[in-house]
């Protein structure tokens, strides 16, 4: 069964605006248990059914999207950062807050969206892969964009040893070598993913 969300998950802007603080709130809760810091400039968000959902619903609120089709525009756009069992989908934010931040770090980290890794206590890793439906959109030679969407496909056996004990996020880009282990409550989402 595919978590994929369709037209019919999407609240119209009247019942949205119902549930939109208990619904914001909950999933806020949620962002902070799959919000990681990578170093000082990059923080990785693991998305999900309801994190996807919550971006279309306020996109639509703030876009006054009321037809299907720009709702279906906006499925397509990120439903692919949901992720299907066996996967993990992953919005990467370069953090700058000035002109010469952007100027300095941009630049650099050209290649960032391939430069993350998990590492199992078994001593295997999963690199991510760029989204590819947003691949082409933004990668560039001489300049990165400030958010990325990536995915980390998992074997079943990389499945099973994600179960069995930690998870280090590491980035390995030359300019932005950075390491994080995983807290408990990050890792229990993570494999919540990953599961049927």
């Amino acid at each position: 069964m595919s978590r994929k969300l369709t037209i019919d998950d999407i609240a119209d802007l009247r019942a949205y605006e119902r549930e939109r603080s208990e619904f914001r709130s909950r999933v806020i809760e949620i962002k902070r248990r799959r919000r990681i810091a990578v170093g000082t400039v990059i923080t990785m968000i693991f998305e999900n059914r309801d994190t996807v959902r919550l971006q279309i619903q306020e996109m639509a609120r703030v876009e006054k999207i009321l037809t299907d089709e720009g709702i279906q525009t906006e499925l397509d756009i990120y439903n692919p950062l949901i992720p299907e069992r066996g996967h993990l989908c992953a919005t990467v934010f370069i953090e700058l807050t000035s002109d010469d931040q952007m100027r300095e770090w941009l630049p650099r980290l050209v290649g960032i969206e391939r430069s993350f890794v998990l590492r199992l206590a078994d001593g295997t890793s999963v690199r991510c892969r760029p989204e590819e439906q947003h691949e082409s959109q933004l990668t560039r030679e001489e300049v990165t964009a400030a958010v990325h969407y990536v995915t980390f496909d998992f074997t079943p056996e990389q499945i099973e040893s994600a179960r069995k004990g930690s998870i280090v996020l590491e980035c390995d880009h030359p300019a932005y070598r950075e390491e994080i282990l995983l807290a408990d409550e990050t890792v229990g989402e993570l494999l919540a993913d990953l599961a049927d």
